[in-house]
């Protein structure tokens, strides 16, 4: 991971040409910095576990049928730069995104920041880790909790909803448009709870892993588990506390 930013990202980081950018869909863009880092993870990857599929953003992209292999025996889930609106346009933040899943089911991850070096890890059942230091999710302790909330992918009634009957208890804050920035805000004591519409596997795989690990909760809205092979899903909160987790679910139960 810290190969691909170096060497296939970082060159990159503010020095993009309009022919290196191209519009994937509304309001999401890829660069040749997401291809090539894709490239240099795939081989990587494949080199490291053979037997495991891979699943990366820009060849799904290219080849929906690929999101079958994420009920596969074992399966790379790779997101080689998470946060490409922020990286296009020549802002933080941005980082790289691995997980490991077995049977459709999360069972390490790894998050890496390309401007700090920052590196989390997480292995189901054995803790969440920052720079190899156990670490354990805290809230923010702010008397009105602090809540990242994306608006963009719901529709206007959906809006209004979340304005009327959640805004009014949390603090809202800007989400920063990257899951690999996002989770750890959520376990270091920056954000209290985050609601995420899209739930693409390599954006969410190894964030839900490595914050349930520290002690937060990561569900989906019934109080399921995420599971990446579920991807058509929507909806999924994510907390610093497990408190903090059942108090936001309850208020959009109540919305109906």
């Amino acid at each position: 991971m810290a190969r691909a930013s170096r060497d296939a990202i970082m060159p990159h980081y503010r020095t993009l040409d309009d022919g290196e950018i191209t519009n994937k869909a509304a309001d999401d863009v890829v660069t040749v910095a997401d291809h090539a880092s894709e490239t240099i993870l795939t081989e990587g990857l494949a080199r490291l576990l053979p037997q495991a599929s891979i699943v990366g953003e820009e060849a799904a992209e290219a080849d929906p049928s690929i999101m079958d292999r994420l009920g596969d025996g074992l399966c790379w889930i790779v997101d080689p730069l998470d946060g490409t609106n922020n990286f296009a346009f020549g802002k933080p933040p941005f980082g790289v995104l691995v997980a490991l899943a077995e049977g459709g089911e999360t069972v390490a991850g790894w998050i890496y920041d390309c401007l700090s070096g920052r590196f989390c890890h997480a292995i189901q059942g054995g803790g969440a880790f920052v720079d190899g230091e156990p670490v354990s999710a805290r809230a923010t302790g702010h008397d009105v909790p602090i809540a990242a909330i994306s608006l963009i992918f719901l529709d206007q009634a959906e809006r209004a909803a979340v304005s009327e009957h959640i805004a009014p208890h949390y603090e809202l804050v800007d989400i920063p448009r990257c899951a690999a920035e996002q989770y750890p805000r959520l376990a270091l004591g920056e954000n209290d709870v985050s609601l995420f519409n899209r739930t693409l596997p390599w954006d969410h795989a190894a964030g839900a892993l490595w914050l349930n690990e520290a002690g937060g909760k990561v569900a989906r809205l019934d109080g399921s588990a995420y599971r990446p092979a579920d991807w058509e899903r929507t909806g999924l909160i994510g907390a610093a506390t497990p408190q903090l987790w059942d108090a936001l679910a309850e208020r959009i139960a109540a919305m109906g």
